[in-house]
C-alpha cells in the first residue's frame, strides 16, 4: 500500500496572502499563519493543517477533499459557500464564523468546538461530533441523519425543528438541547421518556 509524500511547511506565515482559485494537495502545513488571507474558492486534496490559524481569513466559495483541519483556529473566518467531503476539523475551534451556507459530507467535528456556531437547516448527516462543544450552537431545522453525537456538550443547543432520526445521541442531549418540533424515530422517543424520568411499559 502506498503512502502519500506530503511537502510540508512549518510555521510559515501566510498572513494577508493571496490564494484565492489556487488548487493545492499532498501538502502538510504545521503552525502555520493564515490570519486575514484571500483564499477564496481554494481547492484542497490530501492537504493536511495541524495548529494552523484562520482568524480572519476568507475561505468562502473553497472545496476541500479528503483534506484535514486538526486543532485549528476559525475566528471571523468566512466560509460560506464552502465544501468539505471526507474530510475532518479534529479538535478545531470555530468562533463568530460565517459558515451559512456550507456543505458538509462525512466531516469529522470531533473534540472541535462550535459554542454559538449557526449551522441552520445544514445538512450534516453522516457527520461526527463525538465530544464536541456544541453549546448554545444554533441547528435548527438541521438534518442530523446518521450523525454522532455521543459525549457532545449540548447545552442550549437548539435543535427545534431538526431531523435527528437514526442520530446517535445520548442522555445528555435529551436534557440540555431544545427540541421543540424535533423530528425522531421510536427508539429515540423512548429514550427521550426514559432520560426525562418517566417510565416506559
Amino acid at each position: 500500500m502506498s503512502t502519500v509524500d506530503y511537502e510540508q511547511f512549518i510555521a510559515e506565515d501566510y498572513s494577508e496572502s493571496l490564494h484565492a482559485g489556487e488548487a493545492w494537495s499532498d501538502r502538510h502545513y504545521t503552525r502555520c499563519s493564515f490570519r486575514e488571507a484571500e483564499l477564496a474558492g481554494l481547492r484542497t486534496e490530501r492537504v493536511v493543517f495541524t495548529e494552523c490559524d484562520f482568524t480572519g481569513a476568507d475561505l468562502s466559495r473553497s472545496h476541500h477533499v479528503a483534506s484535514a483541519f486538526r486543532s485549528c483556529t476559525f475566528s471571523g473566518t468566512t466560509l460560506w459557500h464552502s465544501t468539505f467531503r471526507i474530510s475532518t476539523m479534529l479538535g478545531s475551534t470555530f468562533q463568530h464564523c460565517r459558515m451559512r451556507p456550507i456543505q458538509l459530507q462525512e466531516v469529522d467535528f470531533s473534540l472541535a468546538s462550535l459554542g454559538g456556531a449557526d449551522l441552520q437547516k445544514v445538512d450534516l448527516s453522516d457527520c461526527r461530533f463525538r465530544d464536541a462543544i456544541l453549546v448554545q450552537a444554533d441547528l435548527r431545522g438541521a438534518s442530523l441523519n446518521s450523525v454522532d453525537l455521543m459525549g457532545a456538550r449540548t447545552t442550549g443547543l437548539r435543535l427545534e425543528h431538526a431531523d435527528l432520526r437514526g442520530a446517535h445521541i445520548d442522555a445528555m442531549l435529551w436534557r440540555t438541547a431544545k427540541l421543540t418540533g424535533a423530528r425522531i424515530e421510536q427508539s429515540q422517543a423512548v429514550a427521550y421518556a426514559q432520560a426525562s424520568g418517566l417510565v416506559v411499559g
